[in-house]
């Protein structure tokens, strides 16, 4: 790996442009990759109806899992791979990677397996009632083919941003998203395939991603993978595993949540308030993709910087980093107060020929999920601290507050919140849920990570 490669550039070039260099491609990645989520629920709430919405909703939690397999083994390494790269110490981090996609195609393959084993039991225990359970069924056996290589692409993705090469990591995002919607525009709309088609178009999405992973590391990476690089050494997976269990965690207590929400939906609702959930899920995604991508953006500078131990340049990252995406979180906040009944509307058909059933289920759509909608966004202006406290402790190779950081709202406050005040307030008690969850845990975080930086970083 030559000496003058890109990753250096992380540890020279102003903050304030470094992080719009990675934060742009990045929030770019995820507005195309949100979109297509959007898109997707879009076809098929259009010409499928509001409980395929439904079904799609409590398929996530488990392919949502298992590509996170990908995601964990992939930030935790490149935290590992990052440092690595900022202390010049190459061989290392070609290690890194060659233990990260050993990792990743073990453990998500295993997991596929089992869920396709088990597949009736799982999809009763994430939530489906009978209205919606064959669908459900059939989206997620389709989908679950595909999921290993979803978890390469997202361990993939994060290995190429370490690397200092943020518009590759948008394509990879980009181009799956892409053919996604292309795909569900012919399959479900022009060849009417239904579920069917909502499934294989995500599949097929999935195998666009994992080729230009393949060919991007073949063409383009400085990490040049030997076999003897994809055995597994105990000292590097321990590494990897420390800071990846942050990210599993974060992203197992989500799936826990999610699975919690839809059956929390349907014991205190019924299937169209899982499907209002669905429409909020996605717009959580696709509206605070600005957010995400800033801190995307920052984790590879962070870390960078703390292992090249220029800790000044860390501490103004992360001010930065809250200045950007604190200002972003506002303008997404008044958005969504706004215009709420517009958005909803976005994802219900008023075509004619619609059956008595469909268009009673969408006029219901457009009456519960705009102040739902709203609940649920209401804290938004906040969060931007409790996301960069919680990546900074990952960004530096602090597990364990990354850990507990990473939990504070779904583990500590949210899922707490779902099972309490449904119980006393109903479908409304899971809405007011969320903008509590949010402004605990930044007043949690925040303080944790005041408290790290005038420790560490405010005397260098």
């Amino acid at each position: 790996m030559a000496k003058t490669n890109r990753s250096a550039s992380l540890g020279t070039r102003p903050i304030n442009k470094l992080l719009i260099q990675q934060a742009v491609p990045a929030s770019i990645g995820i507005l195309v990759m949100s979109l297509n989520m959007i898109v997707d629920t879009i076809f098929v709430g259009r010409w499928i109806g509001p409980l395929a919405i439904s079904a799609i909703t409590v398929v996530i939690p488990v392919t949502f899992f298992i590509g996170a397999i990908g995601l964990a083994v992939g930030i935790g390494g490149s935290s590992v791979l990052s440092r690595a790269l900022g202390a010049g110490d190459d061989a290392k981090a070609v290690k890194v990677f060659g233990n990260q996609i050993t990792l990743t195609l073990l453990t998500s393959g295993l997991l596929a397996a089992l869920g396709l084993l088990f597949q009736d039991y799982l999809i009763e225990f994430f939530g489906a009632d009978e209205s919606f359970k064959d669908l459900a069924l059939l989206y997620y056996r389709i989908v679950l083919y595909g999921i290993v290589m979803l978890a390469m692409c997202m361990m993939g993705n994060n290995v190429i941003r370490a690397e200092g090469k943020p518009k590759f990591a948008m394509y990879a995002m980009m181009l799956p998203a892409v053919g996604n919607i292309f795909m569900d525009y012919l399959l479900i709309s022009v060849f009417d395939f239904g579920m069917h088609g909502a499934a294989w178009a995500t599949f097929i999405s999935y195998a666009i991603c994992f080729l230009f992973i393949i060919w991007f590391f073949i063409a383009k990476s400085e990490l040049r993978i030997t076999a003897r690089c994809l055995r597994l050494q105990r000292n590097i997976v321990s590494e990897i595993s420390s800071l990846s269990s942050v990210t599993l965690a974060r992203q197992g207590v989500i799936s826990i949540f999610t699975i919690l929400i839809n059956n929390v939906l349907i014991d205190t609702g019924d299937a169209l308030d899982v499907a209002t959930y669905g429409i909020i899920s996605r717009m959580l995604m696709f509206a605070l993709f600005p957010v995400i991508g800033v801190n995307q953006g920052f984790l590879p500078i962070a870390g960078y910087n703390y292992g090249a131990e220029q800790y000044q340049r860390v501490r103004k990252s992360i001010n930065i980093s809250i200045l950007y995406s604190g200002g972003l979180a506002v303008l997404i906040f008044i958005v969504i107060m706004l215009f709420p009944s517009e958005i909803v509307s976005i994802f219900v058909s008023s075509r004619e020929g619609l059956d008595a059933e469909t268009v009673a289920n969408n006029a219901e759509i457009l009456e519960r999920t705009p102040s739902a909608l709203r609940w649920v966004f209401a804290a938004t202006p906040v969060i931007a601290v409790q996301l960069i406290g919680s990546s900074y402790f990952q960004a530096i190779g602090k597990a364990v507050p990354a850990l507990l950081l990473s939990l504070t709202k779904q583990g500590f406050f949210l899922i707490p919140l779902i099972l309490i005040l449904p119980k006393f307030y109903g479908v409304w008690g899971v809405w007011i849920s969320f903008p509590i969850a949010d402004v605990l845990s930044t007043i949690v975080t925040g303080y944790y990570l005041n408290r790290e930086v005038k420790r560490t970083l405010a005397n260098q």
